[in-house]
């Protein structure tokens, strides 16, 4: 299994318009985030988790030629906003997308993409196979059997996945230890950080740091980091053993899932 990460910044991107803070102006790379998003390939097929509105762009710089499936975590705009660009994945399979989500999420799509559920759709127009979540606990793609995992984004439930050793984990607050506990013996946790401050709907460094501690994974990646979290290089002497920041662009390999 492949994990490549498409985008690892909040709503509003790295740099910020017009913000001339020292992450916005830096000249690394690795400061520079599109909206949250991973691509993981396994037993070939290709699986994104999030279509923000730099899904057309990551799908380019990725060089993504097919995509099988498309899994939302929840239903704000720079996790659902570019499902439209799916559209060449769509026309050339001749079948619809198929995208995973909860029940709450599918009837917001059905509002903000209407012409995509219209039944006369345009030419053109894209397609989507909805598959409602709600009463699953997992659910199989192909050969690869995907696990859900429940939390509140202040209170907003959202759904992260766990493949394998492998779990996404983003726009997080709080999370049960029922929940914890489907977390267990992980290989790779991916999860967000939003900055070092207190936030009311997203955890912070300190509190993203706390949740792997307990979680305890070989290794953990932080994801969906505002500019006002610092650089790439000043962030990463605060971070313990066993804990990096994820970047546009980073790939992961893990064997077996």
């Amino acid at each position: 299994m492949k994990i490549f990460f498409l985008g690892t910044g909040t709503s509003q991107g790295i740099p910020v318009i017009g913000c001339d803070c020292t992450v916005c102006q830096s000249k690394d790379p690795r400061d520079k985030r599109l909206r949250v998003s991973v691509l993981i390939s396994a037993d070939q097929q290709n699986i994104v988790i999030d279509a923000g509105p730099d899904f057309r762009q990551q799908m380019l710089q990725a060089q993504v030629t097919d995509l099988d499936a498309i899994l939302l975590t929840h239903e704000h705009n720079d996790h659902i906003i570019g499902l439209d660009d799916a559209r060449p994945f769509i026309f050339r399979s001749m079948r619809p997308m198929p995208i995973y989500c909860s029940g709450r999420v599918a009837q917001e799509l059905r509002a903000r993409f209407a012409y995509a559920f219209a039944e006369n759709p345009y030419p053109g127009a894209p397609s989507f196979e909805l598959n409602i979540t709600d009463q699953q606990r997992r659910f199989e793609l192909g050969n690869t059997s995907v696990q859900l995992i429940h939390y509140l984004h202040g209170k907003l439930p959202v759904q992260g996945y766990r493949i394998g050793g492998f779990a996404y984990i983003t726009d997080i607050k709080t999370i049960s230890n029922t929940e914890l506990a489907h977390l267990r013996n992980l290989d790779i946790l991916v999860i967000s950080a939003l900055h070092r401050n207190p936030h009311h709907s997203h955890v912070s460094l300190e509190e993203s740091l706390a949740l792997i501690d307990r979680i305890q994974p070989k290794q953990a990646y932080l994801t969906h980091l505002s500019h006002q979290m610092g650089t790439h290089a000043e962030v990463s002497t605060l971070l313990p053993s066993g804990v990096d920041i994820a970047y546009d662009g980073l790939e992961l390999s893990l064997k077996g899932h």
